[in-house]
């Protein structure tokens, strides 16, 4: 039994010399670990200022980056409206030549003289003016202006002679 016991004691010293080395080494980590503590709170304010100023940095790169795409949207859809713009343009000036080449087509089937007829007469009566002038006579106080040259007998007269000039263009 005597060497139970000394087997005994030689487990009980290796034991204690484990147990003594594991509350050194829990008592090392725990002296790090404040350690750590310390030293994160010293150099807190430097970290977080580096880090505001790392944000701050990526904040402008991605404002510009933001604006200068937003500029290439805004020119894009500027371009596109002048498109559509012009032709809506396009189309309007279209839209209103058929109109006013029917209108022009059926005041003819009507028989209403156009412009260009009117101003015709105009220049025969002053050439007809003109020649009785020449020949002597005074032409009528009432025709002494081109306007008033076309009177609404004369005008009436008129009508079928555009009629007649329209119908020979043809």
């Amino acid at each position: 039994m005597v060497k139970k016991v000394q087997s005994d004691s030689k487990k009980a010293t290796d034991n204690s010399l484990l147990a003594s080395a594991i509350k050194d080494s829990a008592q090392q980590i725990w002296l790090a670990g404040l350690g750590a503590f310390a030293k994160a709170q010293g150099e807190g304010g430097k970290v977080f200022e580096t880090l505001v100023g790392e944000g701050m940095s990526i904040h402008r790169k991605t404002r510009a980056f933001a604006e200068e795409k937003l500029g290439e949207m805004t020119g894009k859809a500027t371009k596109v409206a002048g498109d559509i713009t012009r032709q809506a343009s396009d189309s309007w000036d279209k839209l209103e030549n058929v109109f006013e080449s029917r209108v022009e087509r059926a005041l003819g089937r009507l028989g209403v003289p156009t412009n260009k007829d009117i101003q015709a007469l105009i220049e025969r009566v002053d050439a007809l003016n003109e020649s009785v002038r020449k020949m002597g006579a005074k032409p009528s106080a009432r025709a002494t202006t081109k306007a008033e040259a076309v009177s609404k007998p004369a005008r009436k007269a008129a009508v079928p002679a555009a009629r007649k000039a329209r119908k020979a263009a043809k």
